[in-house]
């Protein structure tokens, strides 16, 4: 039998939209002709929403576990209903929907990670073995669904493979980052010491060159002296992201006023739309990357303060975006000793 190549048979509160956007979807694993099964190791929950549900538990790891359970239990997939997102994850491909086979390079035995997002993915988990609150993954047993419509990358064998999912989890960040620098510009990231901050700070290094100006902002000691230590930003500024006006100002004292031609967000917090939009110059552009973003409060924000500003949104896809973040592993000594450090 056949399904909705999006997954749109998936969807029960309400029928007939996309997962997605569904309240709840079915989560039984027997698979469609057009589907694909896999048995789950590792979830990586988005930045913002592992956050999310560290603070409501109180960073209990036995609250932790209940809220992830009830999510998955009660919409059949891991969405965030305060953030509104979901994360990703690898597993081990065990079925191939008979309309598939042959049609696609996977087969059944490989290692995948999938580039689709928790929050429109129908997942089982049956036990939750292992937290890993630094980096945001969990380890399960559970199996999950890959729709036909579904991305994925399969693992590589270079890198571990928990290394190769924080990675991934971020790709769509520095490949947007190589579209929107050009040489010369001056970039600001916002969280630049975060995950998906470095990756974008080293690719901006590449593309702005040395006529370009980098500026780092961290909210934390940490955060800036990661930053410092890897090299790649001209100014690090240290501030709190929600404070627009110490941000601008900050931003300002460093370009002599100019402002920022591109402003990067990879903070996982609320709160920091306008921080961004007031970093950045008129006519410039500010890329939403982080998943906490009201993008009612971007825009309307900027109406109200004037700016004349084009804002992205953070598409966690763009064309070869896995091979592209994989490859600044492969590229940077620098990048990949960090990530092992932090996130294996």
């Amino acid at each position: 039998m056949l399904g909705s190549k999006y997954g749109i048979h998936r969807s029960l509160q309400p029928t007939g939209v996309l997962p997605q956007g569904a309240w709840k979807i079915d989560n039984t694993m027997k698979i469609y002709d057009n589907e694909i099964l896999i048995d789950v190791s590792v979830l990586n929950i988005d930045a913002a929403s592992f956050t999310q549900i560290k603070k409501a538990a109180n960073k209990s790891e036995e609250k932790i576990k209940e809220i992830i359970l009830g999510i998955v239990r009660e919409r059949g997939k891991h969405h965030n209903p305060e953030t509104g997102s979901g994360g990703m994850l690898i597993g081990i491909v065990t079925q191939i929907g008979s309309e598939l086979k042959g049609k696609i390079d996977l087969k059944e035995g490989d290692r995948i990670a999938t580039l689709v997002s928790l929050s429109l993915t129908p997942l089982n988990i049956k036990k939750i073995k292992a937290l890993h609150l630094n980096r945001d993954q969990v380890e399960i047993e559970g199996q999950a669904i890959l729709f036909e419509s579904g991305i994925y990358a399969k693992l590589p064998e270079d890198m571990p493979e928990t290394l190769a999912l924080a990675v991934l989890d971020v790709a769509g960040a520095p490949a947007q980052t190589e579209r929107l620098v050009k040489p010369g510009d001056t970039v600001v990231l916002i969280g630049g010491g975060g995950k998906s901050g470095v990756l974008c700070m080293y690719e901006a290094r590449k593309r702005a060159g040395i006529t370009g100006t980098i500026i780092g902002i961290g909210s934390s000691e940490n955060s800036c002296q990661r930053m410092l230590e890897l090299g790649w930003a001209d100014h690090v500024i240290r501030a709190d992201a929600t404070d627009a006006l110490a941000i601008m100002e900050a931003v300002a004292k460093v370009t002599a006023g100019r402002l920022a031609d591109v402003t990067i967000n990879c903070v996982n917090i609320p709160g920091t739309e306008m921080s961004s939009i007031m970093a950045t110059r008129d006519r410039g552009t500010v890329y939403f990357f982080s998943m906490a973003t009201s993008f009612t409060a971007a825009a309307l924000g900027a109406e109200g303060v004037g700016k004349d500003v084009s804002m992205l949104i953070g598409n966690g896809y763009a064309f070869r975006h896995s091979d592209i973040a994989l490859n600044l592993m492969r590229e940077s000594k620098k990048l990949r000793e960090l990530f092992e450090r932090l996130y294996i």
